[in-house]
Order: structure tokens, then sequence, then C-alpha cells
């Protein structure tokens, strides 16, 4: 049940809200084992809580590392890549405290001070000095916002706006059924700039094009960074690349759990029964009492089609109808000399044809600052590309004129890296993010599938609470633990969020719960 009475908030929103975990004991007395399918976020968090609870915990992963879309590795000589940058904000309460099981005082993420958004006729819109509580944060942001006038807020749908205010979970993600975020901003008239802020900040943070994203999830994300929540728009990153800084030390703690962490170990197919679960490995079947699936949505997809269990047609059926954001392409750039002192870590751009950020990682990542140092203050900068045409997956071509395009609207955004050499240059591009359409919320599958023996976790997994992204995959695999620990009497993870409901919500009895 939702808990009103907290000792310890996990940030400074105090209307940020605890969803308690099952009852029962703080340890299993059964010899229960759980296969976790997938080592990104989702299946980390979920094979912590279990492990912590003294479930055997076989952790499989296809990959060579943790981490799954958060990863990053090395290529040669002090080098390290990722799929690009990602922002760990102050509201991500699940997956920081799943951090803090290594790290209590999260000495591994360092503050952004701001992250402003570029347009090409020099307007530039700044989140660093807005007070970070609703309703101040809204009047602040307006008042100093050089893309939104008076003028601007006349023509504004009233009654639209108000929507942003009375949001209502999960009644919220459900009741814009049919309507994009492309079409709910036209509906709201809101003003060209601000805008262009709310795609650019939000939208395509999904890897996804306005006109293929829900505006159920843009509101959410209204409610959850800036109008619903005291945590404010600033975040942090960590201090390292992402497997240093992040995913090596909690694979250690793991192992001091004594999960079974097994790399580069695809699964091929997954039985379930009332009994437990049966997974086909290139090695052998491993038997399990439970499986959590955490992997990508299209590896999931493949997975649910090899389960043979009749009950779970219908279930495979709604797996089946999930879907994939556009390609994302990343550019990272050693340069043979630095981008100018005054250039912010983390820059949005708007209206630099498909550039949509870009990070001077220098300022930030350990590595990164080494590489500078060793190599005459060179800057590390990576460009990031949301939606991009599919037709650069499998075109090479195609491929080759969106990372020149890329380099080029750098060149725009800091004109003094038109005179500079690239030492190094190395390029990514990947399809394997969800996307979350317009229609079809209702029919998502959830954490809970018809199996007792198998639940669901990651980022395209529906889940009622005001998460997003990487914390509703630190979300998701929480519940998919606490739904196992529920069932065999074993006390589960609290979870935490922003406000469930926002500032002009009609008033309400809630009786939330953490199970999905």
């Amino acid at each position: 049940m939702l808990s009103r009475f907290r000792l310890d908030l996990p940030g400074r929103d105090r209307r940020a809200v605890r969803h308690a975990g099952p009852a029962g004991l703080y340890r299993i007395c059964q010899d229960r084992h759980v296969a976790v399918v997938g080592g990104g976020i989702a299946g980390l968090a979920a094979a912590t809580v279990l492990a912590e609870r003294g479930v055997h915990v076989t952790l499989l992963e296809s990959g060579d590392r943790l981490g799954g879309r958060v990863a990053s590795w090395g290529i040669g000589e002090d080098r390290t890549m990722s799929r690009g940058f990602h922002a760990f904000f102050r509201q991500y309460y699940n997956l920081r405290a799943l951090l803090k099981r290594f790290d209590p005082d999260l000495d591994c993420l360092v503050p952004v001070p701001d992250y402003p958004l570029q347009r090409p006729d020099g307007v530039r819109d700044s989140f660093s000095a807005i007070p970070r509580t609703p309703p101040w944060s809204i009047i602040g942001f307006v008042a100093q916002s050089p893309t939104i006038t008076a003028r601007d807020l006349l023509g504004v749908n009233l009654s639209a706006a108000l929507e942003l205010v009375r949001v209502r979970f999960p009644d919220t993600y459900s009741g814009y059924q049919g309507e994009s975020a492309a079409a709910f901003l036209d509906r709201l008239r809101f003003p060209t700039g601000a805008r262009d802020l709310a795609l650019e900040v939000f939208a395509r943070s999904f890897f996804a094009d306005p006109d293929d994203f829900a505006a159920g999830e843009l509101i959410a994300m209204f409610h959850t960074y800036f109008l619903g929540s005291a945590e404010g728009l600033v975040f942090d990153v960590p201090v390292d690349d992402y497997d240093t800084a992040l995913w090596a030390p909690l694979g250690r703690l793991l192992a001091r759990f004594g999960v079974a962490v097994r790399m580069s170990t695809p699964v091929r197919s997954i039985d379930v029964t009332e009994s437990g679960a049966r997974l086909t490995l290139d090695d052998g079947v491993l038997t399990a009492d439970a499986v959590v699936l955490a992997t990508d949505p299209r590896a999931a997809r493949e997975l649910a089609a090899s389960t043979r269990s009749e009950g779970l047609a219908e279930w495979r059926d709604a797996v089946a109808q999930t879907r994939n954001a556009p390609p994302f392409v990343v550019v990272r750039l050693w340069l043979d000399g630095p981008v100018a002192a005054s250039r912010p870590p983390f820059l949005g751009t708007s209206g630099y044809g498909p550039l949509d950020n870009v990070s001077v990682l220098e300022r930030f990542e350990a590595g990164a600052a080494q590489w500078s140092q060793e190599h005459g203050g060179g800057s590390v900068v990576e460009l990031h590309g949301y939606a991009c045409d599919p037709s650069v997956m499998d075109r090479p071509a195609d491929l080759d004129a969106v990372v020149e395009e890329l380099q080029e609207q750098l060149h725009r955004v800091m004109p003094e890296t038109a005179g500079l050499g690239v030492s190094h240059r190395e390029v990514l591009v990947r399809d394997d993010c969800p996307v979350i359409g317009p229609t079809g919320w209702d029919e998502r599958p959830g954490v809970r599938t018809p199996s007792p023996a198998l639940v669901l976790a990651g980022d395209w997994v529906a889940c009622d609470l005001p998460v997003a992204l990487m914390e509703r995959a630190a979300t998701t695999g929480y519940l998919a633990a606490n739904t196992l620990l529920g069932r065999w009497g074993v006390r589960g993870q609290d979870v935490w969020t922003t406000p469930m409901s926002g500032l002009l919500a009609s008033p309400r009895q809630h009786s939330w719960t953490a199970l999905p």
C-alpha cells in the first residue's frame, strides 16, 4: 500500500511516494533458483534483489559485458566506446538505489550543472537557474526562457495546458489512447520554440519520431521531470565509462552474493510449466524455479515466441505486437585539439539536421580526461542522432552520409572544431530500443505473465508508475523480483516514484500497490 509516513526520502521531494514491496521473511527459507535472462539494468536490478534475499540466481547475458544498452567497452589505446550519453536524473530513485548497493554515497556520479538547448538562430534555453519545486519551476522557466513570450502564452490552449498538471497514474498512460506526442503539442498550441524544447528534451530521448510517440508518455515525462517533481531537471553522469564506474563494481557485488554470472551465453528458448522453467542454451539445458526475462525488446519477442505453453498464447501475441524505435547513430571523435572552454559538457541541439546532442566527454569522464592529458589536450566529443532513417542499418552509404552530416553540424554548433583534426573516430548504429506508440498501451505486456514461473522486466514493459527509460528498467526489475518473492513469502524491495498525480489533479482516495 502507498505509505504516507516516511522517515527517509530518496531525494529532496517531500511528495515522493513509497510503494511498499511484499511483506514476509527477510530471507528465503526454501531452496529456490531463478534464471535472469539479460544483464542490462532490468536484469541486474532483479538479480540483486533476489540474491540479497537468499535466492540462488543465474544471470545469463548473451554479450560479453554487463550493462545492456548502457554498456561501455574498450577499443584500444586507453579509449572506450558506448551507445551514447545517458543522464542519471535525481528522480531515478530506484536506479540510484541499485547503484547505492556498491556506492552508498554515489561517488560514481558527478552532477552536470546545465544542459542548454541550442538553436541555429542563437537562442539557447537553460535549466540551471530555474527553481526545482513545482509550480515555481514552470513559472521560473517561463520567466527566463527566450523562447516563450507573453504573446506566445496568449495562444496556448489553456484547457490542454491544464491536462499537464491534472495527470493521474496509471490513468494518464491509457487516457491518451490514439494521440501522438506531436498531435498533443498541436492541440496545446505550444509556441514553436517551446515545442522544440518539449520534443528534443523529452520525445526524442525515447529515440522516437514525435508522430510515433505516445502523448501519454510525453505528458508523463512533463510530470516526472518538471511539473510534478521537486527534483528538477538537473542530472548526474558517471565519473568514468559505464563499465568502470557502474557495472564492474555491481558485478563484483553480485559475485559476493553468490550470483552465477554467465557471459556470452545466449538463451535459445524458454519453456515454462507450473513447476518451473527450462532454458535451452548452446551448451545444454538450465532448469530453474522461475525465469526473469529482462532482454531488449527484439530478443524478448524471439524468446516469447519460443515458449510452447498453450496458456501463453495470448501473451505471446501481445509481446509480438511490441515494436522497436528507428535506429540511432553515435559518433565519437578523438580530436587533436580542445573545444572552447566555454562549451558545456552536454548540449542539446534543435534545427541542426540529424544532430540531437553533443557531449564533451573529458569534462566528466576520467578515461577521456586521461586520454586528453596524454594527447596534448585534445577533446573527446560524442555526437548523437536519434530516430534516423532505417536505411542506415543496411546501406553503408546512407550511414556514411548521416555520419558526415553529424560532423558538419558539429562544426556549426562548435565552429572551432572545423579546424581540428580527428585522431580517431568510432561509429555505432543500433535499432534495439523500444518505441511507445500512440496506441496499444492497455495491450502492452506487463511484469506479470499468465505463468507463475515467468516475469518480465525492461524499459519496454508496461508499468503503471510514472517512470521511464533507465528508471523504468530498474523499477520493473524490482517489481519482477517482488512478484516472485511475494509468492514465496519473502519481503520484497520498496519502490519509490515521483508523485502519482499532478498538482491540480482532482482529489481521489489512493490505494496503490507496488505489484504490477
